[in-house]
């Protein structure tokens, strides 16, 4: 008796089949394959963005849209924005204008004046992020030790995020000031950096008080059967396991900081930074308009900059990313 022919499998059953493959493969190369997922995804999602906004330049009215008015000071709201080369310049003409002269003349290049202000920023939202992390972390800790603490201290730690920074800003740095002239050396970069913390610690706190809490039961019981102690379960099985909390806290810790360190030096006014640059430049933006965007897109990038750099801390963590979260 002969065997019937063996069919192919349909179409849809290998589909189907692709995530278990793709699960099946090694840890390493499962990263690497997103990696470069996302990488390719951001490339298209910029230019997307350039895309649209040529699209709305080339159909959009050269006066915005406009609701309630003909568009006047005081007639009317704009939901829309202008349109004309002053308000709204062309992609192409951004990038030329990177590689002019700053104010004209023998200056630098623009993109070298917003490189050397950013590195200003940077740095100085680094130790931002610093004081933040450890502000978050510590308060994170605390409120997971007690109960009490996270009662009284998270209603709080939520309510400061409300707070305007642009108003925050300017308290923060007369505060400096007077230790300045009262106490000791307090340098103007000092406040913004404090400025940059405050927004810096709020997503370490959060995510620290949710991680420290995520082992399971049988996992602290454990411990327990081996007599442990508070500080051990910490460092040994609470902090690890946090880790998947913390990489995102900590990627948006740097990003927050990038922020904070740019609005403080608007407000406050501080030298020297990539927001005091954005400001000078856009008070030239009718005679200039492409360029206060060199520094708008510094800013961006380093965004972005401070967030891949946390990439490195968790590669140096991978055995602890399980299950690490993405909201």
């Amino acid at each position: 008796m002969t065997a019937p022919p063996h069919d192919p499998a349909p179409t849809g059953a290998v589909i189907a089949d692709a995530p278990v493959a793709e699960a099946m493969l090694p840890p390493r190369r499962r990263r690497g394959r997103r990696s470069r997922s996302g990488i390719v995804w951001g490339v298209l999602g910029v230019l997307a963005v350039m895309a649209l906004w040529e699209l709305y330049k080339f159909v959009g009215p050269d006066e915005g849209v406009v609701l309630g008015g003909t568009g006047d000071a005081g007639s009317g709201v704009m939901i829309l924005p202008r349109t004309h080369d002053r308000a709204m310049p062309h992609v192409w003409d951004m990038g030329a204008r990177l590689f002019a002269p700053t104010s004209g003349g023998d200056t630098p290049a623009l993109w070298v004046t917003v490189v050397g202000a950013g590195l200003v920023t940077l740095g100085i939202a680094a130790v931002g992020w610093v004081i933040g992390v450890t502000v978050g972390a510590v308060l994170g800790a605390v409120m997971q030790r007690w109960q009490l603490a996270e009662w009284g201290l998270l209603p709080w730690i939520v309510v400061s995020q409300t707070v305007p920074l642009i108003a925050f800003a300017p308290v923060v740095n007369a505060i400096g000031n007077q230790i300045d002239r009262d106490v000791a050396p307090w340098p103007q970069w000092l406040s913004v950096a404090l400025i940059a913390s405050y927004l810096a610690f709020f997503p370490v706190a959060i995510g620290m008080l949710r991680g420290l809490g995520a082992p399971d039961r049988i996992h602290l019981d454990l411990m327990r059967t081996y007599a442990a102690g508070y500080w051990s379960t910490l460092f040994r099985l609470r902090l690890p396991a946090a880790v998947p909390h913390l990489l995102p806290a900590l990627r948006l810790a740097a990003a927050s900081a990038v922020v904070g360190a740019v609005v403080a030096e608007v407000s406050i006014g501080m030298r020297g930074g990539i927001g005091r640059m954005l400001i000078q430049l856009a008070g030239q933006a009718s005679s200039d308009p492409a360029a206060p965007w060199g520094p708008t897109l510094g800013t961006i990038l380093l965004g972005l900059v401070a967030a891949g750099a946390i990439a490195i801390l968790g590669w140096t963590l991978q055995n602890y990313r399980r299950g690490e979260e993405t909201g």
